[in-house]
């Protein structure tokens, strides 16, 4: 299990039944950064990442 795993269930358990737009995730992550300045490029990656989840490109 990795550190994250933790978090990410934390996130699953409390909010997981709720329903989003990829508008406030966008807002969120934007808040984040603006925040935490040092997680620009992983919140970038993941970002570009769920932006092209329906690519056939295997370059991801």
């Amino acid at each position: 299990m990795y550190f994250t795993d933790r978090g990410i269930e934390e996130l699953a358990a409390r909010r997981g039944e709720e329903e989003i737009s990829f508008a406030w995730l966008a807002d969120r992550l934007v808040e984040f950064v603006d925040l935490h300045p040092d997680f620009e490029v992983p919140v970038e990656r993941l970002a570009t990442w769920l932006a092209r989840l329906d690519d056939d490109d295997d370059d991801l």
